[in-house]
């Protein structure tokens, strides 16, 4: 992975709320999945945001 790509996961991470994080330790595979999804969805839109910068 390059550094810059690292550095936007990390900071999605950071900004996760705490729900999502609660959520990603869940034993309700339900909850679990919905937080799996929502930081995916996150990650993908500040790699989306980062990549409209470049152009």
């Amino acid at each position: 992975m390059t550094q810059e790509l690292t550095e936007t996961i990390l900071r999605v991470v950071e900004r996760a709320p705490q729900w999502i994080r609660r959520d990603l330790d869940s034993k309700d595979a339900v909850a679990r999945i919905r937080a799996e999804e929502t930081l995916a969805a996150m990650i993908a839109d500040a790699l989306d945001q980062n990549a409209d910068a470049k152009v």
